[in-house]
């Protein structure tokens, strides 16, 4: 049988050599994975092993090693080592791509940094501040605080700017200037104090923080001559709780501002809220509270265990904005000679809201306006609504206390509503 000079290809069962016929498989591409012992020393399995590379026939008939003959067993040690040269090189390979993509990111921290310090940390020296003052005149004084005072000024290069001196005759001054310094050179929000500059010398120290023209909100809750909508108030109160949410849920630690008050609101040209004054501030590292030893808010808006057992920790900022956000919408202060005994601001809130009550006993009336007006529901369902969040926010355990991410969902859903029932954007 004469197969020759074909294309023929496949697999040939290797018993083939025992056949005692001729039989010619040469010019073709046949695969033998074992040897040919062919019956006899016939010419033409010289040909067909030659002319088959696949094909491995047995050596007695003088023909070159074929690939499959020269194939051995597999050497699992040196595989082993092979296989682990390779993933060796491989993890290295990784591991090398990960520093670099790491060095990348960490330098362009690291710029981003230096770029925000040169910046941030263009040294004033008091003397600049003293002119920028008018030597700290009494007209120029914004507020005082716990540690020191604030002043308007305005710089050589025509920046308005708010100086915040620290009086380091009191205790903890020092301290204060130190932990708003770090606070504020590292955190960045719409809704936060921005730091411009400082003045640290030997027996001076002061922050340059960013000026806000409309004061605080304390100010515009208590001056006669002043007065916010309802819309304005829910604006400002949702700026805080974004704030607040930044510093509990957005930064790498948790930050516990400690003293959230009306007078620590502050309000810029467009009435934008923006948190200040952090010298209390605590950073919550290794957990979700810590205990102080010395209690330093303000009475009225701390919470209950911070007050008696120094415990801090978001929980207590959530208790601090409940009272801020009942203040800013009854134009009470927690503190009022009105609240003596059982009866505090949260309390008399809570019973306003019972089914026989009227919220309007409560509320400023400035916001609510009378029964006649058309959007009278409107604005009294917003208000009971602001209420009930405050006093979610307020509980007298911690636990039962919502955070500030729900907080600023539930202001801008109360927001909304209003804002489709009353169809006023002036309400």
């Amino acid at each position: 049988m004469d197969l020759s000079n074909n294309h023929f290809s496949g697999n040939i069962p290797c018993s083939i050599g025992g056949l005692q016929n001729m039989i010619n498989l040469s010019l073709n591409s046949w695969i033998c994975p074992k040897t040919i012992h062919p019956e006899r020393s016939q010419s033409h399995w010289k040909h067909s092993c030659i002319s088959n590379g696949a094909l491995c026939c047995a050596s007695r008939l003088h023909v070159p090693l074929c690939k499959n003959r020269t194939k051995v067993k597999p050497n699992w040690r040196k595989a082993k080592y092979i296989i682990s040269g390779v993933i060796s090189v491989i993890l290295l390979a990784a591991t090398a791509l990960i520093l670099i993509l790491r060095k990348k990111r960490n330098v362009e921290v690291v710029q981003e940094i230096a770029s925000l310090h040169q910046f941030l940390w263009r040294r004033v020296s008091c003397l600049e501040l003293v002119r920028a003052t008018n030597g700290f005149h009494e007209s120029n004084l914004l507020g005082t605080g716990g540690f020191g005072s604030v002043y308007r000024g305005t710089l050589s290069d025509r920046i308005d700017i708010a100086v915040k001196v620290f009086n380091l005759q009191l205790e903890g001054a020092f301290k204060s200037f130190d932990k708003e310094c770090e606070m504020l050179s590292n955190i960045r929000h719409r809704n936060l104090i921005k730091i411009v500059s400082c003045c640290d010398e030997l027996d001076f120290k002061a922050l340059i923080l960013q000026l806000m023209p409309n004061g605080s909100l304390e100010n515009w809750l208590y001056s006669p001559n002043r007065s916010m909508t309802i819309l304005q108030r829910l604006d400002i109160m949702k700026d805080v709780a974004l704030a607040l949410e930044y510093l509990h849920h957005g930064y790498s630690i948790p930050i516990v501002h400690c003293d959230v008050k009306p007078s620590n609101i502050l309000l810029d040209d467009d009435m934008v809220a923006h948190v200040a004054d952090f010298g209390i501030a605590r950073l919550i590292g290794g957990g979700d509270s810590m205990t102080e030893t010395m209690t330093l808010a303000t009475v009225g808006y701390m919470a209950p265990e911070y007050g008696m057992e120094g415990s801090v920790s978001t929980r207590g900022d959530v208790y601090s904005f409940g009272i801020v956000l009942m203040e800013t919408f009854t134009k009470r202060k927690p503190t009022d000679e009105m609240f003596v005994g059982e009866m505090d601001l949260k309390q008399w809130i809570a019973d306003s809201l019972f089914p026989d009550a009227a919220i309007r006993e409560v509320v400023d009336a400035d916001i609510l306006g009378v029964e006649e007006d058309g959007d009278f529901v409107s604005r009294r369902d917003c208000l009971s609504s602001v209420m009930r969040l405050a006093l979610a926010c307020s509980a007298a355990l911690p636990g039962e206390r919502i955070n500030m991410k729900d907080a600023a969902i539930t202001l801008t859903k109360i927001k909304t509503k209003y804002l489709k029932d009353c169809g006023g954007i002036n309400s």
